[in-house]
C-alpha cells in the first residue's frame, strides 16, 4: 500500500498550507523514484530529504532562541527556567506531514555526518576558547557566563550549547544539562543523539519531551522503525492516544498487514471511536491473506510452523466482524464470518455459498429450519466455532432476520451458561434491541439464575422484559430485589415507583420518588477539594502534567460562543425570514398556472422560488425535533420545564401526593396548541409545494435530489399525522416510478401496507407501481417483500381462524404474535417515523372472513420466481375464496403449465389438464368482449406456444392480429396485444421454415 492510501485515516493531520505542499510534492518525486532510478539519483533525492528535515529542526531552534530573546533579561535563570513554549498538537502535524511525504524502506541514504555551524568571526572564536579553557580550568560559573555571551552573539553556534551542557552536568545540574542538549542536537542533526535525549527525557519521566525527540529522529530517519515503535508504546503509556494512532499508522505504511500492529492500533481506534478506520484497517489486512494464503493454511514467520490463515486467524475474523456489527454493517458482518471460517476450513474455492442468502453452509442437525428443496444447495452441515456462530446469530437478529438468527442463537444457548455468560448476554441484548422481549427476557434469567453470571443490569433488562410482556407482579419483585441488593440504585426504584403508580398503590410509589430525591439532593451536596494543577518547577521543556484531551470521533464539548444571538435579536432574524418566505411565496402562487402549463421560462423561475422555500423549511430545527410527536408549536413555543430525571422524580412525586390527597381541585392536562402555519404558509400549501416541486426534479433529472426531500420530510413533526405520512410516501413511490427506482417503491409500499393493516389498498397501489419490466421484476422478486407479504398473510389466517393468538402492539399499532418482535421489517429504518402518526388511529379491526388478495400476490411472487409447486398452493387458497376472479384463474392456469414444464413434476398430463380448466375457466370470466378478446385468445395462444403445439397457437395469435386490424381502421394507435402476438408468431415461423410469413409480420407489427 502506498503512502497516498493513509490520507484518509489520517483526519487529525491539520498542518499548515506549507506542510501540506511539501508533503504533496515529496510524495510525487517518492513515486518518481519508485519507478527506477539509478543510485546517484537515489543518494540525491535521500539528500534532498536531509536538508528538508533539517531546515524544519532548525526551524524549532530559530523559534526558541526568538522566545529567549523575547524574555528581556539574557541571565541564566531568565533562559534557562523559561518553559519553551512549543505546541505539541503543530509538531504532531508537522509529523503527520512528513508521514505522507515519506517513501517506501530501502531508499539508499547517504551517511549523516555533523554538518559544519556557521561561519564565527574572529570575536566568537576568542570568546568560545576563553570559555573552553575556563571549563578545563573547573570554573564552570566562568564558563557558562562566556558561553551565554557567545549564544547571544550567534545562537546557531553547536559549541557554545555543548559547554553549556558539560557545566551543568558537572554542577550536578543534569535535568538543564538535558535541556541544554536537546538545544545543541537542533543544530546537529544526528538521530543517534535524538535517540539518546529520548531515553533520557523518558528516564526522568518527561515524556511529552520523550515524544518530541522520537518525533526528530523520524523526521532525520524516515526509516527507523524501532524508534516508532518507542514513541507509539511511550504515546499508549501516557495516554496520549492520538500520537499513538498516527505513529502505528506510520509504521502500517511501512508494515503493511502486520497483525502485530494491527493487534496493538486496535484497542486505540476503538477508544478514540474511530471504528470504521479499524474495520477498514482489518478489512484490507483479511482480503491480503486470502490473496496469499488461498488454502487457508500458512507458515508463520516467527517460528515457522503452520498456522491457521498465516496468522490471519479465527481470532482476527471475530474482531472484525464484532466491528461490522458495532457500526451496524450487519451484512458485511455476516459475509466476514461466512468466507472467513470457509477460507480457514480450505473451502475458499466453494464460492456457491455465497448465492445463498440465509446461512444454510453451517446448519446443525437436529435443528429443524425451513429451507428450499426445489433445486437449491441443500445445507452443508459444516462445523462452526461457537464464538464464529454467536457473531452470526447477533448480525442476523439485529439485521432483522430473526430466523436465521435464532437458528444460531440456540446453538449457542445449548453452551455452559458460566463458560459462555458474555455471548449469553450479548445475543439477550440483540433481542431487546429488537424488542423481542419474552426471547430476551429468557436469556437474561438464564444469566441471572447463576450465581457467577448475575449481576445489577441482568436483573434490572430481565425485569424491564417482565413488564414490557405484561408480568408486571414479577417485574415488581426483580426490581425489589436489585433494590434490597443495591440500596443507592435510584434507577430501579423510579422503574419499581411507575409500576407500582400503573399497579394503582401510589402510596408505595411516593415512597420510593421520595427516597430518590433525598438521595439526589445528599448527592449534590458541595464537596471541598482541589485539583493538581501540575509540577510548576519541572526542568522539561513541555508541559508534563497535562495530557491532551482525547476526542473520538462523535464526541463534543460545549463552548460559550460569544456570537450567540439574544431571544430579541432571534425574533427579528425570523420576522425578516417571514417576509422573504411571504413574498417567495407570492410568486410561486403567480407562477403556478404558467408552470403546470409547462412554459420554460415559467418553470425555471418557478423551481428558484420554490427552492428558497423548501430550504428554509428544511432548515429549520423546530420542525425537525426528536419529540416529533408533539407537533410544531412555533417557532418560540413557550418555554416549558426541562424533563431531566430531576423533573421527572419531581414531577411524579406531585402526581402522586395529590392522588392520596383525594384533593378537590381538579387535574388539567397541559396541552400545547399546535401551530398549522409555518412563516404564514399553511402546512398542507407547504405540502402542496413539496410535492409539485419534488416531481418536477424528478422530471428534470433530479430523482435523488427529491427522494431526498421527501425523506426529509417524512422527519417532519408537523407531518406526523396518517393522511400527511402516506401522502409523502405515495409521492415517493410516484417519483420512483418516473426514475426506474422500483426498490424504494417496494420499499414505501411495504410502509403503507404495514401502516393500513388487513386493508387490501396498499397491495393495490405496490401491484399497480410495479407495471411492468425486468426492474420491476426484479424488485417483485425481493425476498424482503416476500418474506413482509408471507407474515402478513400468516397474521391474516391467524386473525380469522384463531384471532385469540394475536396480540395487539400499542408501540406500532398492529396486530401481531405474542413475543414476535415489535418491528418485523428487516429494513425498515424510519419505523419509528410511523409511530407517532399511528396512535391517532384506533386498533385496525380484525378481518372476519379470508382474504384472497394476500395470498393471490404472494402467489404470483412465486410464480414470477418459477417456484410454480408453491405457487399452486397459495393460488388454490385464493381460488377458494375468489372462484370469479380471472385473474386468479390465470395465475393458477400459467403455475399449473409451469410446473407440468418442469423436469420434477410426476403428473404431467394432470397438470396440462388443470391448466387448460382454468383457462377455460378464465375466458368464461374474462367473456368475449373487444376489449378482453385479444388478451384472452394471446394468452391462449401463449399456453399452446409453450407446450409446442404450433398450430393452435397460430390460429389464436391470428385471432389477436385480425381484432388488431379491425381496431386500427377506427384508431391506428390502438394495436393491443399485437406487436407481442406478431413477434411469438414470427418465433413460430422461422422455427418452422416460413421465414417470408415471418419477415411480413417484422413489416407489418415490429418495424418502426
Amino acid at each position: 500500500m502506498d503512502g497516498g492510501d493513509w490520507d484518509y485515516y489520517d483526519e487529525d493531520a491539520d498542518g499548515s498550507e506549507e506542510y501540506e505542499s511539501t508533503s504533496e510534492s515529496e510524495s510525487s518525486e517518492d513515486e518518481e523514484d519508485d519507478r527506477g532510478e539509478g543510485p546517484s539519483e537515489l543518494v540525491q533525492a535521500a539528500e534532498a530529504d536531509d536538508a528538508r528535515a533539517e531546515a524544519a529542526i532548525e526551524g524549532d531552534f530559530d523559534r526558541l532562541i526568538q522566545n529567549i530573546r523575547e524574555a528581556g533579561d539574557g541571565s541564566s535563570s531568565g533562559m534557562l527556567n523559561k518553559m519553551w513554549d512549543i505546541n505539541l498538537e503543530e509538531r504532531e502535524a508537522e509529523f503527520r506531514d512528513d508521514l505522507r511525504a515519506a517513501s517506501g524502506v530501502g531508499k539508499l541514504k547517504k551517511k549523516r555526518g555533523r554538518r559544519a555551524g556557521p561561519v564565527l568571526s574572529q570575536e566568537v572564536r576568542a570568546l568560545i576558547g576563553d570559555g573552553n579553557q575556563a571549563y578545563i580550568d573547573g570554573d564552570e560559573t566562568k564558563a557558562i557566563q562566556v558561553m551565554q555571551e557567545v549564544i547571544r552573539i550567534e545562537p546557531r553556534a553547536p559549541e557554545p550549547w555543548k559547554v553549556l551542557a558539560q557545566c551543568y552536568d558537572s554542577m550536578g545540574e543534569r535535568k538543564k544539562g538535558l535541556q541544554l542538549r536537546i538545544m545543541a542536537a537542533h543544530l546537529h542533526h544526528d538521530p543517534d543523539e535524538w535517540a539518546e535525549l529520548a531515553e533520557r527525557s523518558r528516564e526522568l519521566q518527561y515524556y511529552q519531551q520523550a515524544l518530541y525527540c522520537y518525533g526528530k529522529i523520524y523526521h532525520l530517519d524516515p526509516t527507523n522503525v524501532d524508534a516508532l515503535w518507542d514513541r507509539a508504546s511511550l504515546a499508549k503509556e501516557v495516554g496520549d492516544l492520538k500520537i499513538a494512532r498516527s505513529t502505528l499508522l506510520a509504521m502500517l505504511k511501512r508494515l503493511p498487514y502486520d497483525l502485530t500492529l494491527l493487534n496493538e492500533i486496535r484497542p486505540i481506534l476503538i477508544e478514540l471511536n474511530d471504528l470504521a478506520l479499524c474495520a477498514q484497517l482489518f478489512q484490507t489486512a483479511f482480503e491480503h491473506y486470502i490473496v496469499e494464503f488461498p488454502t487457508g493454511r500458512g507458515v508463520d514467520p516467527d517460528n515457522g510452523a503452520e498456522v491457521p490463515g498465516g496468522g490471519f486467524m479465527l481470532m482476527q475474523i471475530l474482531v472484525l466482524a464484532d466491528l461490522y456489527n458495532t457500526l451496524g454493517e450487519y451484512a458485511r458482518a455476516v459475509d466476514t464470518i461466512r468466507k472467513g471460517c470457509r477460507w480457514l476450513q480450505g473451502r475458499a474455492a466453494q464460492k456457491f455459498w455465497d448465492a445463498c442468502e440465509d446461512d444454510r453452509e453451517w446448519d446443525v442437525p437436529g435443528i429443524a429450519v425451513v429451507r428450499g428443496t426445489d433445486g437449491e444447495v441443500q445445507p452443508g452441515m459444516y462445523p462452526l466455532d461457537v464464538n464464529a456462530r454467536h457473531r452470526l446469530a447477533i448480525a442476523r437478529i439485529k439485521a432483522g432476520d430473526i430466523e436465521e438468527g435464532k437458528m444460531h442463537a440456540q446453538v449457542v444457548l445449548a453452551q455452559d451458561v458460566a463458560e459462555y455468560a458474555p455471548l449469553f448476554s450479548e445475543i439477550a441484548d440483540a433481542y431487546f434491541d429488537r424488542e423481542m422481549y419474552a426471547e430476551a427476557g429468557h436469556i437474561y434469567e438464564m444469566l441471572g439464575g447463576n450465581e457467577g453470571t448475575n449481576s445489577i443490569y441482568v436483573f434490572l433488562q430481565a425485569a424491564a422484559c417482565r413488564r414490557m410482556v405484561g408480568d408486571l407482579k414479577e417485574a415488581v419483585a426483580i426490581y425489589e430485589q436489585v433494590i434490597h441488593a443495591d440500596p443507592t440504585n435510584n434507577d430501579a426504584k423510579m422503574k419499581l415507583a411507575e409500576i407500582f403508580e400503573i399497579l394503582n398503590e401510589p402510596r408505595k410509589a411516593l415512597d420510593l420518588v421520595l427516597q430518590v430525591i433525598d438521595s439526589r439532593k445528599r448527592r449534590n451536596a458541595p464537596r471541598d477539594g482541589t485539583a493538581d494543577t501540575g509540577e510548576p518547577g519541572s526542568a522539561s521543556l513541555f508541559e508534563e502534567g497535562k495530557v491532551r484531551t482525547q476526542k473520538g470521533k462523535g464526541s463534543s464539548a460545549k463552548s460559550n460562543n460569544p456570537n450567540k444571538l439574544t431571544p430579541a435579536q432571534l425574533r427579528e432574524l425570523e420576522a425578516q425570514k417571514e417576509r422573504e418566505a411571504s413574498q417567495s411565496w407570492r410568486r410561486v402562487q403567480e407562477l403556478w398556472p404558467r408552470m403546470l402549463a409547462n412554459e420554460e421560462e415559467a418553470v425555471r423561475e418557478w423551481l428558484v422560488e420554490a427552492e428558497k422555500l423548501v430550504e428554509s423549511f428544511r432548515e429549520t430545527r423546530a420542525l425537525f425535533l426528536t419529540s416529533r410527536h408533539r407537533g410544531f408549536r412555533g417557532m418560540f413555543p413557550r418555554s416549558s420545564r426541562k424533563q431531566t430525571s430531576e423533573a421527572t422524580e419531581d414531577s411524579m412525586a406531585s402526581r402522586l401526593q395529590l392522588e392520596l390527597g383525594r384533593d378537590a381541585l381538579s387535574r388539567k392536562s397541559a396541552k400545547s396548541e399546535n401551530v398549522n402555519t409555518f412563516r404564514t404558509i399553511s402546512f398542507e400549501d407547504w405540502l402542496r409545494l413539496f410535492m409539485h416541486y419534488t416531481f418536477l426534479l424528478t422530471r428534470r433529472g433530479q430523482y435523488e435530489l427529491a427522494n431526498e426531500i421527501l425523506r426529509h420530510l417524512l422527519y417532519s413533526n408537523a407531518y406526523q399525522s396518517r393522511s400527511s405520512q402516506d401522502s409523502i410516501r405515495l409521492g415517493l413511490i410516484t417519483c420512483a416510478i418516473h426514475a426506474d427506482q422500483f426498490m424504494t417503491v417496494v420499499e414505501q409500499a411495504r410502509k403503507l401496507i404495514n401502516g393500513h393493516q388487513f386493508n387490501n389498498e396498499p397491495l393495490r397501489v405496490l401491484i399497480s407501481s410495479l407495471g411492468s419490466g425486468l426492474h420491476a421484476t426484479d424488485a417483485f422478486l425481493v425476498s424482503t417483500l416476500s418474506k413482509h407479504l408471507l407474515r402478513e398473510c400468516r397474521l391474516a389466517d391467524a386473525a380469522v381462524n384463531d384471532p385469540g393468538t394475536l396480540r395487539f402492539n400499542n408501540a406500532q399499532r398492529r396486530w401481531n404474535f405474542p413475543g414476535a418482535s415489535g418491528r418485523p421489517e428487516a429494513d425498515d429504518e424510519d419505523e419509528d417515523v410511523e409511530t407517532p402518526a399511528v396512535t391517532e388511529l384506533e386498533k385496525s379491526k380484525l378481518p372476519t372472513k379470508p382474504n384472497p388478495v394476500n395470498v393471490a400476490v404472494y402467489g404470483q411472487i412465486l410464480l414470477a420466481a418459477r417456484s410454480y409447486q408453491s405457487a399452486l398452493f397459495y393460488l388454490l387458497q385464493a381460488y377458494d375464496n375468489a372462484r370469479d376472479d380471472a385473474m386468479v384463474c390465470l395465475s393458477l392456469a400459467i403455475a399449473s403449465v409451469g410446473r407440468a414444464m418442469q423436469r420434477q413434476s410426476d403428473n404431467r398430463h394432470h397438470l396440462i389438464t388443470q391448466g387448460m380448466a382454468f383457462l377455460t375457466r378464465y375466458r368464461e370470466l374474462r367473456g368475449e368482449t373487444a376489449a378482453g378478446l385479444d388478451e384472452v385468445e394471446y394468452n391462449f395462444g401463449r399456453v399452446f406456444h409453450q407446450l409446442g403445439l404450433h398450430s393452435l397457437a397460430v390460429r389464436h395469435y391470428e385471432l389477436v392480429l385480425e381484432a388488431a386490424e379491425k381496431r386500427t381502421k377506427i384508431d391506428p394507435e390502438d394495436v393491443g396485444l399485437a406487436r407481442e402476438a406478431a413477434y411469438n408468431l414470427s418465433l413460430i415461423y422461422v422455427t418452422t421454415g416460413a421465414t417470408p410469413l415471418a419477415q411480413a409480420l417484422y413489416r407489418r407489427w415490429l418495424s418502426l
